[in-house]
């Protein structure tokens, strides 16, 4: 009948849009494996001028035993500079651009999601005495103080890397939630509720465009803030919901958790549309 075909509609649709989140996490996957060779690669020239350094700096191999000498300031400096360079080289492959000021370095934060490019946010470090920073543009409510504290001194590289992925994160989920208010408003009763952070996420919707009555009410919360996909999904039917919805509920609650949120109101609008 006509629930059957109902049901495998949204069946296809859903396999087919776990497909497409698989090929993107595969994409995205092997990007971060190249930078992590180019990271590798970096660390490897690094060594080997810290051992060239050392090597120049002594002033025989009879003495080096015993009394070592230290490479000098200048090669230090020469050393730090070519290491900061090839550094910004690595982060630009992960959407992390850079140059030198004055002062110290200004970062580049590019964002996307899926392909599709957002926003940019820029970071003004000053390295003398210590590294600091200076100036930002990152949104107030990122963790952007906590994470500094935890890696800025001592792992710059990594500093960035956790704060892209906060940043990219929360683009990724504001994205979501803007797809879902442009281009489905029709099914959403209301505004969307979201926070600043776009962390957590409540609105009721229905699957039909033509129905005025909005039976099912979803709760998303992205407990881990490096992620776009919600880690609680709570999807329940209204009081007055027809039984049958609650396998309907249990359905799209799975689809929340595996693809992005405008990608399952596509699935479910296909499905849909198809059967009407």
């Amino acid at each position: 009948g006509v629930l059957a075909h109902l049901e495998l509609l949204e069946a296809q649709a859903r396999e087919a849009a776990v497909k497409q989140e698989e090929r993107e996490q595969q994409e995205e996957k092997l990007a971060r494996l190249k930078a992590r060779v180019q990271e590798l690669r970096l660390q490897r020239d690094e060594l080997r001028a810290k051992v060239d350094l050392q090597q120049k700096g002594q002033p025989g191999k009879e003495g080096a035993a015993s009394n070592p000498a230290q490479p000098t300031a200048r090669a230090v400096i020469e050393w730090k500079i070519r290491s900061i360079k090839a550094m910004l080289q690595v982060f630009y492959l992960t959407g992390i651009s850079g140059k030198l000021t004055k002062q110290g370095v200004c970062f580049c934060i590019s964002t996307a999601y899926e392909g599709t490019y957002l926003d940019s946010y820029y970071l003004d470090l000053l390295t003398k005495p210590e590294v600091q920073i200076y100036r930002h543009s990152v949104p107030v409510f990122i963790p952007l103080q906590q994470i500094a504290k935890k890696y800025l001194q001592t792992d710059i590289r990594r500093f960035l890397s956790v704060l892209s992925d906060h940043l990219n994160a929360y683009v990724g989920r504001r994205h979501q939630a803007d797809q879902l208010q442009e281009h489905f408003s029709d099914q959403i009763e209301g505004t969307l509720q979201r926070n600043s952070l776009c962390n957590l996420l409540v609105f009721n919707y229905n699957v039909s465009s033509t129905s005025k009555t909005f039976p099912f009410n979803v709760r998303l919360l992205y407990g881990d803030l490096c992620c776009s996909l919600p880690t609680e999904v709570t999807v329940s039917c209204t009081p007055d919901a027809p039984a049958s919805l609650a396998e309907t509920a249990a359905a799209h609650s799975d689809l929340f958790r595996r693809v992005g949120l405008h990608k399952a109101f596509r699935s479910f609008s296909g499905a849909a549309g198809s059967v009407a």
